[in-house]
């Protein structure tokens, strides 16, 4: 589990390189734009592929993690409520448990909206052949290594553009 937390990590800093590159503008007009209603067919395609791809472990302890998130929070103005704090977050965890499944929901309804119907049950199809096998299976591994890679060209490169930067300002006479 902790390493797929750390894929989870490098898919949503990649995720975070990707959506730089696209104008504020735009994402903020995506975000906005109501999702267009999904056929049942195409819903049941999309959470095949979700179930698929395990998507559900990157969600699977949201509301737990929130609740203590807030709790925590609670907590640093509130310090002298500790005990009354910690108790109410296991009462509030017991009261949301499985309200995570609406992530999932909202997923399917995303893929449903990037995808046609056929698309996405041509999709489930692919996933089940050997190929498709294969790519769920070794995809998580590849986004891991490419990220580590990422992370490593990223600490080289700050030392280029950290050199480029010593020696402009030594042509300007300011060394640092």
């Amino acid at each position: 589990m902790k390493s797929f937390s750390r894929i989870l990590s490098a898919a949503g800093l990649a995720l975070g390189l990707a959506l730089s590159a696209v104008p504020v503008s735009a994402q903020q007009k995506d975000a906005a734009a109501p999702l267009k209603p999904a056929s049942a067919a195409a819903l049941a395609a999309a959470k095949e592929i979700l179930a698929m791809k395990n998507a559900s472990a990157m969600y699977a302890n949201a509301v737990p993690n929130l609740v203590e998130q807030t709790k925590n929070g609670l907590l640093q103005n509130n310090l002298n409520y500790q005990k009354d704090l910690n108790e109410v977050a296991v009462v509030v965890a017991k009261t949301l448990a499985g309200r995570e499944k609406e992530i999932g929901d909202g997923m399917a309804q995303i893929y449903a909206n990037e995808f046609s119907e056929q698309e996405l049950k041509d999709l489930v199809t692919f996933y089940k052949t050997p190929l498709g096998t294969k790519l769920l299976a070794s995809e998580p591994r590849a986004i891991q290594f490419s990220m580590s890679y990422m992370n490593q060209w990223a600490q080289q490169f700050a030392a280029t553009i950290d050199n480029e930067f010593r020696n402009e300002m030594k042509k300007r006479g300011k060394p640092i």
